[in-house]
């Protein structure tokens, strides 16, 4: 079997084994749609002057909550969870080779990261009026695979400090829900002080963020090429290839 068609097979089986857990499942799919219905709901819904809808700037940050949640969040949790439970170690005993089912893993994050996009902007677009103009498409693109596989990456290096299967819902969720709120994922920038803001600029949450918005502007005239997001972003996903690579573990810890 070609190394394309074993990545190609495990892709697949990683894919059903998302589909048929329903935690997962609603922390990637269901919840980022709540949001959208909280915050139109809460900040309104108006026309802006250039007869674009207020959702459209809510639309960036809901993107940015269903990409991570699809790959740091998850993969930390449940590949902590399969490590503790000792089929991590039965999979490095199969023919498959970890680079296959490392990088099946990144890829079904980048799968369910473009879904979520698609099904957010028709949702957005059908229910409350969600403009996308068609010259930020590929920019768009580009966000969002620089961002799924860098995150992915991350999840995969997440699982280093966590200890237990019990401390990974824990010690994720500790770490990723400030991140939301001084990245501008939850707030608005302009309503977060300007030293929480910075804080927030060291990582990549907040880039990620700042990249969407680009592609989302009501505002902008033409495609918008946000190179310094990209780049941080896809900096800090090298560094959690890097961590995980020399440090991943694929026994338990006990």
């Amino acid at each position: 079997m070609s190394a394309f068609r074993r990545v190609l097979h495990q892709l697949k089986f990683d894919l059903l084994i998302f589909r048929r857990n329903p935690a997962a499942t609603f922390f990637t799919v269901i919840l980022p749609l709540i949001f959208l219905v909280l915050f139109t709901s809460i900040f309104g819904n108006n026309t802006l002057d250039n007869g674009a809808k207020v959702a459209t700037l809510y639309v960036p940050g809901i993107l940015t909550l269903a990409i991570v949640s699809a790959t740091t969040v998850n993969l930390a949790i449940t590949m902590t969870t399969r490590r503790e439970r000792g089929m991590l170690k039965r999979t490095r005993g199969t023919p498959i080779p970890p680079w296959v089912f490392i990088l099946s893993q990144m890829l079904a994050g980048a799968v369910i990261a473009v879904a979520m996009t698609v099904i957010i902007s028709v949702i957005g677009r059908v229910v409350y009026g969600v403009s996308l103009q068609f010259e930020t498409l590929p920019s768009l693109a580009i966000s969002l695979v620089i961002g799924a596989m860098s995150f992915a990456a991350l999840g995969l290096a997440m699982t280093v400090i966590i200890s237990s299967e019990d401390a990974a819902p824990a010690v994720t969720n500790a770490i990723m829900l400030p991140l939301y709120f001084i990245s501008g994922v939850f707030l608005p920038s302009d309503q977060v002080p300007d030293w929480v803001a910075r804080i927030g600029d060291l990582f990549p949450v907040s880039h990620l963020n700042m990249a969407l918005q680009e592609s989302y502007n009501p505002f902008a005239d033409g495609a918008a090429w946000p190179w310094d997001h990209w780049l941080v972003v896809l900096g800090w996903g090298l560094f959690g290839a890097v961590v995980a690579l020399k440090l991943f573990r694929w026994t338990p810890n006990r």
